[in-house]
């Protein structure tokens, strides 16, 4: 169900972070007793929260009562079965084999399943899911758990996906399609290019040829028995586990699982599973490719070491050491990327896990066109800096107050977390078994360990994974590079000559020790207040005009977020200005602010959770912010100084303009980009503000006129609304709003974005765009009009669209396996006038897009003629209810719909009704909203197909 692949986080080095470091082991053997004893003081604990048990079959579980969110459980069952342990003939029968968990079990036969969950509110893809890796096969299902008899079937769906999946020969012959669908969307320059390196990058071991979408001649080819073989082999309960969090009860759910799961059997004669690995060579290695489509020329040079897993208190003290230098890493580079003309696009190094058994030490340059051994010498050069010289001691101190920040606010919203982070916790410890002691644990074992972590042991990491055997170095690049490529021999010259550089200086810490504020502005006054009881906000206004929002939740315990807009934006602007306009907060925002550069702003801000960022849209100016209680006032402290002491820093804005141009050159050749800048082009009458980016656009940029307009849109806060959503006390936030937002200039002017009249074309349109050489098409269908903007019709189209997914996802991937995925949805808008539109988007092979756009409009027919199921509108007002009830516990739903509602001039307890306004929803209503809304008198038709 969900694509998982390996490809472009390997090949831009974006490797998950971070593992652990390795665990030298110790030169000289101690005693037995002694071993005894160091063993013990090594382990670490298991979160006594978690119920673990293991049934006589050896099928384990996992359980943990949690209330995030309340009425909810979610329930995973984890395998220890992949494409790594398919035969020759059953390349790809993993992931099959998923797919068809979803096709027929022995209680829920066909579609039942997804159907009678879509009944209780859970949606197909976005909740219910399933992966397939090369180690594991996971399905997740989150239901609610205030039904006992949704938890009751929930848990015979896991059941029947442990043993009892009915595997009908029809639907495989159906559900090849759809996977073969899903290898067609995963084809391009990426997956060509990977398909020559990756050979290599694995040595050649078992994982180079057991990708898990498999090969196009098994998922055509195999027989209904091999699948069927390969569920027998491997789904079995001593490689399965069980995972339960959520609103539930612990020992009940105990008995549940054991009466439920205890009869599952393992084969007779079990084959053994085996754990494959890669095996180190010793050697290094060197590949370049290149593809006309790619439109970067990339080094990734990885350096690999055996794995050690996080299993004893040693690794957990490892795997910090591994965060720091990382962090401080990622520091060093952030600030090369400011110079005036950075010397590559994007580079960095990290330590992190690889795959079987291996860590890596990755080095990632995506090259200026015409400077990629400038830029592989500049990223080399910083490595073999931080190799000879290290990190230091300020850089440190930083790094580790950093950490240990983001383990406070863990362990400040330990009774807050969501289920969802301990359930793959718990996949991981029954995977790998990866500790699992609870936050708790975690923040007293950092808060010790940090302390003792010296700069001598970070810069060790540095001599002890940047080495010069097991390293393998990937070039990829456009063809029309490939000539220009260096050889292996160059390349080792290349990292050679930074080596013995002898001009290499120590790095020098850049950073200020003056306060954000040399003082505090004129505080400004409440003048007014009012209440929203049955929302629980307060509004009141400032005296220089700001109008304050307010609402207090207990979502979170360490959670603030804010936003403040007024209207104007770039509709204020002419054309020629408007390049200027929409990227003068990006531009101003990166240059630091008052006394502080882009360089020691970040510094000044580690340690503390603050992120403040202006922004300019089309229709409005603002601020969008996130902190804690703790750092509230910094974060106010910065929206100030972002209206009244914004920074023009010359140097940030040449290398934002050179690496924008950087990854501009070789953009027509990606058919995606092309695809989406034709489709912005013909939507908005190829009006220069919505056709796509260019070189010719960004040398319209004047830094000048960016800071005068980023000026201007913030020199008057008059009207500005702050909404704030979070934990916080309404009296004693007072007086930080008064004194900083209170004090925000303030002219009284008034001002309204305005309407540039840009609209979706009318009328019949066919836009065919030929680029690639795949033979894939991806569809975009587009319905667009006048509107009219309410509650009852903006219901209608959000009920017409789902209902569409569900007939769509029946007829197009289910009854005629001609597409992995389809979506519907629908959008409407109030301001600058009442428009809708509604779009169809799928993949598919070009062969069959003028027939399934003919079953895509005939399912829409039907809805015209007949209207919708009840059926299927029950699932929508299901799942939306479900949704909403989770949805009103988080912060971010209250302050998207409270700035939403300020932005529509629109009541926000209109929230209150939405689940009761539902019940409008007919088939009937949704039969005339099909006529009105999908009129195919106004009708785009967007196609992107394989070049001629």
């Amino acid at each position: 169900m969900k694509k998982h692949s390996l490809l472009f986080a390997v090949l831009l080095g974006l490797l998950i972070e971070p593992t652990f470091a390795q665990q030298k082991p110790a030169t000289k053997a101690p005693v037995k007793k002694t071993v005894a004893t160091s063993a013990a003081n090594n382990s670490v604990p298991l979160d006594p929260a978690v119920k673990v048990g293991k049934l006589p079959n050896g099928f384990t579980y996992y359980i943990r009562k949690n209330v995030e969110p309340k009425n909810r459980v979610t329930i995973y069952l984890a395998n220890k079965a992949g494409s790594i342990l398919e035969n020759d003939n059953q390349r790809g029968l993993a992931h099959l084999m998923e797919h068809m968990a979803f096709n027929g079990t022995k209680n829920f036969p066909k579609n039942e399943l997804v159907n009678y969950l879509q009944k209780t509110g859970v949606r197909f893809g976005a909740d219910l899911n399933a992966y397939t890796s090369f180690d594991e096969t996971v399905y997740q299902l989150p239901i609610p758990s205030d039904d006992p008899e949704i938890v009751k079937n929930g848990l015979q769906i896991m059941r029947d996906w442990a043993q009892d999946v009915t595997l009908d020969p029809v639907e495989i012959d159906k559900e090849r399609g759809v996977v073969l669908e899903e290898k067609r969307l995963g084809k391009g320059a990426q997956q060509r290019m990977q398909d020559k390196y990756l050979p290599m990058l694995f040595n050649n071991s078992r994982y180079s040829n057991r990708l898990p979408i498999g090969t196009e001649e098994v998922l055509k080819n195999a027989t209904p028995q091999t699948i069927k073989d390969f569920y027998k082999d491997w789904y079995r309960p001593n490689l399965q586990a069980l995972i339960v969090v959520g609103d539930i009860d612990v020992n009940q759910m105990e008995q549940l699982i054991k009466a439920k799961f205890s009869d599952l059997k393992n084969p007779a004669n079990p084959k053994p599973r085996t754990k494959y690995n890669i095996e180190l060579t010793g050697k290094n290695q060197f590949v370049t490719v290149t593809d006309k489509e790619f439109p970067v020329t990339v080094a990734q040079i990885l350096i690999k070491h055996k794995e050690q897993p996080l299993l004893t208190k040693s690794d957990l003290k490892n795997s910090v050491i591994r965060s720091l230098y990382n962090q401080m890493m990622g520091a060093r580079f952030s600030e090369l990327s400011k110079q005036a003309n950075p010397p590559f696009l994007q580079a960095g190094n990290n330590i992190s896990g690889f795959l079987a058994g291996l860590d890596a030490a990755t080095t990632v340059i995506v090259a200026k066109p015409g400077e990629f051994e400038k830029g592989l010498k500049t990223t080399f050069t910083e490595v073999e800096r931080v190799k000879r010289f290290g990190f230091t001691a300020t850089e440190l101190e930083r790094a580790k107050a950093s950490f240990l920040t983001s383990q406070e606010s863990a362990f400040k919203e330990k009774n807050k977390t969501a289920s969802d982070n301990f359930v793959q916790e718990y996949v991981q410890l029954f995977l790998k078994g990866t500790v699992s002691p609870g936050i708790e644990y975690e923040y007293n074992f950092y808060k010790n360990a940090l302390p003792s972590i010296t700069v001598a042991e970070v810069n060790a990491l540095a001599k002890q994974y940047i080495t010069e055997t097991n390293r393998d170095v990937i070039i990829m690049a456009p063809d029309k590079e490939k000539e220009k490529l260096p050889s292996e021999a160059t390349v080792n010259q290349w990292i050679n000559s930074v080596v013995m550089d002898k001009s290499i200086t120590a790095y020098v810490d850049q950073v200020s020790d003056q306060p954000l504020l040399a003082k505090k502005p004129m505080a400004g006054k409440i003048t007014s207040e009012s209440k929203i009881a049955e929302i629980g906000v307060t509004e009141f206004k400032l005296s220089n005009g700001v109008k304050v929002i307010l609402k207090p939740t207990d979502f979170k315990n360490d959670e603030i977020s804010f936003y403040g807009f007024s209207p104007g934006g770039t509709s204020l602007y002419s054309d020629a200005d408007f390049q200027s306009a929409s990227n003068a907060a990006a531009i101003i925002g990166r240059s630091g602010v008052g006394e502080f550069n882009s360089i020691q702003l970040p510094k000044y801000l580690n340690g503390k959770r603050v992120f403040v960022t202006p922004m300019i849209s089309e229709r409005s100016e603002g601020i969008s912010a996130s902190t804690t209680p703790k750092d509230l006032e910094t974060a106010l402290q910065l929206t100030y100084l972002y209206f009244t002491a914004p920074r023009k820093d010359s140097e940030i804005f040449k290398g934002t303009i050179s690496q924008q141009k950087g990854n501009l050159a070789n953009r027509e050749t990606d058919p995606n980009s092309v695809f989406s800048d034709t489709v912005s082009a013909v939507l908005g009458n190829y009006n220069v503000r919505r056709t796509g980016p260019s070189v010719e656009k960004l040398n319209q940029i004047n830094l000048d006129r960016a800071f005068e307009i980023y000026k201007e849109r913030f020199a008057d806060a008059s009207d500005f609304t702050f909404t704030f959503v979070g934990s916080f006390d309404n009296e004693k936030i007072k007086p930080l709003i008064e004194q900083y937002l209170g004090a925000l200039p303030n002219t009284n002017r008034k001002e309204k974005a305005v309407d540039l009249g840009i609209r979706v074309p009318a009328g019949a349109i066919t836009k065919k765009v030929y680029k690639g050489q795949e033979p894939k098409a991806t569809v975009r269908l587009m319905f667009s009009g006048d509107y009219t903007y309410n509650q009852t019709n903006n219901n209608q189209l959000d009920a017409l669209a789902e209902v569409l997914n569900i007939k769509l996802i029946e007829r197009l991937r289910e009854d005629e396996g001609g597409v992995y995925g389809v979506n519907a949805g629908a959008s409407y808008s109030k301001f600058p006038v009442n428009r809708y539109s509604f779009n169809i988007s799928f993949g598919c092979a070009p062969e069959n897009v003028e027939k399934l756009i003919a079953s895509t409009l005939d399912e829409i027919n039907k809805i015209k003629t007949n209207g919708a199921t009840d059926v299927d509108i029950q699932k929508f007002v299901a799942e939306e209810t479900r949704s909403t009830e989770t949805q009103l516990k988080t912060n971010q739903f209250w302050l998207g719909n409270i700035v939403g509602s300020a932005q529509n001039e629109e009541d926000p307890k209109e929230v209150l009704t939405y689940v009761e306004s539902l019940k409008k929803i007919t088939s009937e209503s949704l039969k005339g909203a099909a006529s009105t809304y999908l009129n195919e008198k106004n009708f785009i038709k967007f196609i992107l197909l394989p070049q001629k």
